[in-house]
Formats: C-alpha cells, structure tokens, sequence
C-alpha cells in the first residue's frame, strides 16, 4: 500500500512538470550543438537544475560542457542518471547540426527524473547525481569523466536511449580508434621514383595486411579505416601518408589482442617500405557495456508498469558507446525505447522527425515514472542494493 501511494505521489509530480521537462527536449532540439561544443545545452540543463536547489560543479573535472548536479545527502546511495546532449553533424536541412540520435530526449529523462526525485526526498536517504557527458558521438567523455574518478562514488547509473523498438537486450562492442601515420621521401615519380620512399605505398599495404588478418579474426570483430592523406601529385612520390581505422570487438580483452595485430600490420607495412611510423588514437577507447541484470530486471518491472510492452527478444544490433566504459566503473542499467514502429532508425535523417514528436514526449514522462519507481527501490532496500553491487563485482575485469 505504502508503495503505491509513493509511486502515485511521482505520477501526481510528473503532471505537475511535464511541461518543463518535456521544455528540455524542446530546448536542445532547437539548439543543436556539435559534442565538446553543447555550451548552450549545458548551461540550460545547468541552470534548471539550479533552480530547482541542486549543487553544481560546472564546468566539471576540467570539461567544459560537463557538469555534475546533486541533491541529497550521505546517508545512503548515491545514483546517478546520465545527460547526453550532443548533436551530429550534416543532419539539417543546410547540412548543419541536428539531433538524429534522440540525444535531446536522453537529457529530457535523465534530468527529469532527477527533478521529480527530488521532490520526494522525504521517501529517501542517500543523494541523486545528474551528470552532463558531453560528446558521446566522437570522442565520449563519458571516458574521461571515468579516468578522471567521476563514478567512484556512484552506486548505480541509470539511462535509456531511443531506438526503433523496445529492447532491453543492449549490446555495445568495445573499440579502438587508431590512426597510422607514414612519412616517406619525395621524389619525382617519373625521372627518379628510385630516390623515393612511398608513404602511400605503406599506406596500401596496411590495408592489405588487414584485409587477409580478417580470416583469422573472431567473427565479432569488426574494422573500418580511410585514407585521411594519400599525397599530393601522381607525378610526385608520397612522402606524408596516413590512415584511421575503428577496431571493435564484444570484449574488450579480445579487442586489445586484435588492436596489437592490426598495428603489427601497419609496422609490416611502414619495414616494407622503409616508411617512419607514427601510431596514435584519435578518439578515446570504448569498453564493451555490461549491463547489470538485477538493475534491469527493476526497471523492466517499472517500465512494464508505466505502459510499455513488447519488448524485443533480440539481441540490439551493437554500435560502440562510452556508455561501455562507464559500465566497468558503477553498476549500470541501459536500455533502449522504441519510436514510430520502426519506420525511423536513429542516424538517420527520417528520425528528426520523431526525435522530439508528441510520442516522444509522452514515453519521456514514461520513462522518468519508471525510473523515479526503480529509484526510491534502491534507495529503500539495502538487500536489492547489496543484490546489485555484488552482481557488478562479479562482472568488473579491471
């Protein structure tokens, strides 16, 4: 009895700010900002949450548009619910910035819910955390806000994500980003190509050793490169050449055997030319995510409740997200919300059209009911608490 009249209490709270929250997905939509560069994003989350007596760190751990919001106390868990706001680039109608991955929605949930959860502090002891993550669409600095020791403290995260159906079978590969670098000789290729060392040679042949490494490759593995400089003249030998490549895996233990033999490719590559090599990432490392099943079973629970159904048996099609990083530092919960019955994928430039709709907006208010349930579940239940840390131990590889 006592939980259903809190769990009517939230819903009483939701319809109170609804328009506010669903004013967050408004907001950022509009104003689409490229990752590292959500200022304006940022700074309107931030300033909502200030309003509503949160503390705030922003810019936070030395990122500009990341900030950290709590409201709470130290006697009992601290749960953090994760704001993404970043756009991707060449989805408007000028071939600028927009919102085609629902990102927009993700900040409308993530800081919703922490609103609504702190009206009811009443119902808890311990603190909420609403972190901005800026940039999970190139370099995730949900990476660095981790090496930089943001999730220490934190006892469980919580986000969802739109997608094409209800799936909470979320799968994500861990991955590399490498970038070969190969400085040549010039020479004119006609009178003198015996003088020459062809970075571009090198470059060729990277790709070629990669392409016959693929056949002793685990079938999960996937890697995808370019040529980012491939020289200057054809009458000229190429003495400054370089590639990028995105190396993934399921686990991120394979990935690191997979990433040592790729560069070993480009090494052979760089000896058989007599090419300098340079190897550097141009982008963070993702790790694979770990969802953790007893934070998920809660939410499954909740979200039932509020109304979804359906929820696909099949395993997500994996990309790659900081989000995976994340999961190896504070047990985590992750999921993904289906929109317009599939017809609109995100990344895709269809998907602007649902991304802040009016169905977009009603499951917003869904899914911050669910969470704020699984929430005060947490708060008030040390067993399921315990239940959840000891699973994350179990899975934690380093």
């Amino acid at each position: 009895m006592r939980e259903e009249l809190v769990q009517e209490r939230i819903d009483q709270l939701v319809k109170s700010y609804e328009t506010e929250i669903e004013n967050i997905s408004d907001y950022i939509f509009n104003h689409p900002e490229l990752g590292a560069e959500e200022y304006k994003s940022s700074k309107f989350i931030v300033d909502l949450l200030e309003k509503h007596d949160f503390r705030i760190q922003y810019p936070y751990l030395g990122i500009d548009t990341s900030f950290r919001a709590e409201f709470g106390d130290e006697f009992g868990p601290t749960i953090a619910f994760l704001a993404e706001y970043d756009a991707l680039p060449g989805y408007g109608e000028k071939k600028e910035p927009a919102h085609a991955c629902g990102h927009n929605w993700i900040a409308a949930t993530t800081v919703g819910t922490g609103i609504i959860l702190s009206k009811m502090k009443e119902e808890f002891k311990g603190k909420i955390v609403v972190m901005g993550t800026p940039a999970e669409e190139t370099i995730g600095s949900k990476v660095d806000l981790v090496n930089k020791g943001a999730f220490k403290d934190i006892d469980a995260v919580f986000q969802m994500h739109l997608y094409e159906e209800n799936n909470l079978r979320a799968k994500a590969l861990a991955m590399d980003s490498w970038e070969f670098e190969f400085i040549g000789k010039a020479s004119h290729a006609a009178a003198y190509p015996f003088d020459g060392i062809n970075a571009l040679d090198s470059v060729n042949l990277t790709f070629a050793g990669i392409s016959a490494l693929r056949q002793q490759l685990k079938q999960d593995v996937r890697i995808h490169g370019i040529i980012t400089k491939g020289g200057e003249a054809p009458n000229i030998i190429p003495d400054h050449c370089s590639c990028k490549f995105y190396v993934r895996a399921q686990k991120r233990k394979y990935l690191d055997i997979v990433s040592e033999k790729v560069k070993n490719c480009a090494r052979g590559a760089a000896l058989m030319t007599g090419a300098k090599l340079e190897i550097k990432k141009f982008e963070n490392s993702f790790d694979d995510l770990v969802v953790n099943k007893t934070l998920l079973e809660i939410a499954r629970k909740n979200l039932e409740k509020v109304g979804f159904e359906n929820f696909s048996q099949r395993d997500e099609i994996p990309g790659s997200t900081d989000v995976g990083n994340v999961s190896y530092a504070a047990p985590t919960m992750y999921g993904n919300i289906g929109i317009a019955d599939g017809i609109a994928k995100v990344h895709e430039e269809e998907f602007l059209g649902y991304a802040n709709s009016k169905e977009a907006k009603e499951k917003i208010s869904m899914v911050v009911k669910a969470f704020s349930y699984s929430v005060l579940e947490l708060f008030n239940s040390k067993e399921l608490m315990d239940k959840v840390k000891e699973e994350f131990e179990q899975h934690r590889i380093y």
